[in-house]
């Protein structure tokens, strides 16, 4: 297709913009009524469709239906209102140009200088569970065509898609009208809006399973896209980065359910090491199902445990036993519980400096108690709060997107002994916490624990025996009786070494390393239990 552009000597300069004449459909109505109200009174001609022209003439103001502009009515239940030459001509027109004025009086079209459109409810229509239908029919055709169509014309035309840009548009009005300058902050808002929309709507339908008529499905292949789109509104402008040099903003998928939706009810401001470190420790505390703490610092675990069985407050047990695992490097942490705060938990935390507690939800009395701590975050998670099945992470020139590691049919009936008697029942047990603990651990991790808790945390270090010593020099006394996990194989035995010197009763790691034999060869010789997992957790 060739797109033929005039002689640039031949546009006009058109800065102000006087507004004349407006189009709006909207599926939002807030603040319709005062806009409505602020353009009638400034002369403005409204032009507008079904619903939102009903709203506006049951107020008391002119409004002049599309149809009586088109000549044609409204069809096809409302699919078809707007997409006709006598509308698009007036948002398309550009005036700089005498020929298009020229056209469009031979036409007998009038421009239009405003247009106000927001989107059918597509993202809260897929929210409410709706069928596949109704989920159809709120795709939004026309208003996108519109949107594009002025947000393209912005040299002419005022293209507004939220509620939230009125008062500046109406401002402008008042004052003799639009500036170019508006106007282009304006389209790049608008078209941002149509891109988040149309990314939201290809999500759907790329989605795994989608509805088809009747009681079918059709599945995908489960293959990655070939186009990776992502849609994302500005929530919050932060203080700062990770540094303070750094300038950071939150911004917020239509869609998420997670600690970017999250509520806060007590605090200073998020900050942007608060949603790093609160976000990895809801992932940690989310990967058991039991009732469990994990306290966070720099994006790794101080301490991460679940409630005893017998326990009286078992989230309160669960934070107790998080925190003893490293108090000193819990100072200044972040704790997240995948239960409610009780008062018992509040009581405890409350002595203790902490950034943020995330939770699904608090005690009435915890927020009482947890709010004479004025800086303190306190933040409740969505009620359907759900980590995503998919990660994406920024590379420089792309994006990285993986299958979220999840413990969703974790089954540890799969395991293999290799080396001493098989364990106990609190002995597996402790395994299996440690192994799924060991998870949230950045590589190379290493996790002691006992009675479901950890007691030491090894990570992050560039070679596995680091780990190790680190793991059981945190421990101290504790080592000795403890289980370990490690993330992935031990590439030699001297790593093994460290933790069987130190007293651990038990290890399960994934095996496959070339030197299994040796590694194996060094539990047997300790009389220590292990076992191989078959899977690996970096985490990087």
């Amino acid at each position: 297709m060739s797109v033929h552009a005039a002689d640039p000597s031949l546009y006009r300069d058109r800065d102000l913009v006087p507004v004349r004449r407006a189009l709006i459909s909207v599926s939002d109505k807030s603040g319709l009524l005062e806009l409505a109200g602020a353009l009638a009174d400034s002369g403005v001609e409204i032009v507008s469709t079904g619903s939102t022209a009903q709203t506006i003439r049951d107020a008391g103001y002119a409004v002049t239906d599309v149809s009586s502009v088109t000549g044609f009515p409204e069809s096809l239940d409302g699919r078809v209102k707007t997409l006709h030459p006598s509308v698009h001509a007036g948002l398309l027109a550009d005036l700089r140009l005498e020929s298009h004025e020229q056209q469009l009086a031979d036409l007998g079209i009038e421009p239009f200088e405003l247009v106000v459109v927001n989107l059918y409810p597509f993202v809260e229509t897929v929210a409410s569970g709706a069928d596949t239908a109704t989920v159809v029919e709120n795709v939004d055709i026309g208003g996108p065509a519109m949107v594009r169509a002025s947000a393209k014309n912005h040299p002419n035309v005022a293209i507004v898609v939220s509620p939230s840009s009125y008062a500046e548009v109406v401002e402008a009005v008042r004052a003799g009208g639009t500036t170019l300058e508006l106007r282009k902050r304006l389209a790049a808002r608008a078209f941002a809006h149509t891109a988040a929309y149309d990314t939201a709507v290809a999500g759907y339908f790329a989605s795994d399973v989608v509805e088809a008529p009747g009681d079918a499905t059709v599945e995908t292949s489960g293959t990655f896209d070939d186009h990776l789109s992502f849609g994302a509104d500005l929530a919050a402008t932060l203080r700062y980065g990770e540094n303070a040099h750094q300038a950071a903003a939150l911004y917020t998928s239509a869609q998420g359910t997670g600690i970017a939706q999250a509520t806060q009810l007590h605090g200073k401001e998020m900050s942007y090491n608060n949603y790093v470190d609160a976000d990895a420790a809801v992932r940690a505390a989310y990967d058991f199902a039991e009732p469990a703490v994990a306290i966070i610092k720099h994006a790794n675990p101080c301490g991460i445990a679940i409630a005893p069985a017998d326990a009286a407050d078992p989230i309160a047990a669960a934070h107790a036993a998080a925190h003893a695992c490293d108090p000193l490097s819990a100072f200044g942490g972040v704790i997240a519980a995948n239960r409610p705060v009780t008062v018992a938990m509040a009581e405890t935390v409350k002595d203790i400096f902490t950034e943020v507690v995330v939770a699904p939800a608090f005690d009435p009395e915890a927020i009482e108690i947890l709010s004479r701590k004025k800086n303190i975050r306190l933040l409740t998670l969505p009620t359907d709060f759900a980590l995503a099945d998919r990660e994406v992470k920024q590379i420089s020139g792309g994006f990285l997107v993986q299958d979220a590691d999840r413990f969703t049919a974790f089954d540890q009936s799969t395991w293999t002994l290799v080396a001493g008697e098989p364990a106990d029942e609190q002995t597996l047990t402790d395994l299996v916490f440690a192994w799924k603990a060991s998870r949230a651990v950045k590589s190379n991790a290493i996790l002691l624990a006992n009675l479901g808790a950890s007691v030491g945390v090894g990570m992050g270090q560039v070679n596995r025996v680091d780990s190790c010593h680190l793991a059981v020099n945190r421990a101290g006394d504790r080592a000795a009786g403890s289980v370990a996990a490690s993330d992935a194989f031990f590439p030699f035995a001297d790593g093994l070494q460290v933790l069987l010197d130190a007293g651990v009763r038990a290890v399960a790691q994934p095996g496959g390393s070339v030197r299994d034999d040796e590694v194996i060869a060094a539990a047997k010789a300790a009389g220590v239990t292990m076992y191989f997992t078959g899977e690996r957790h970096f985490f990087h």
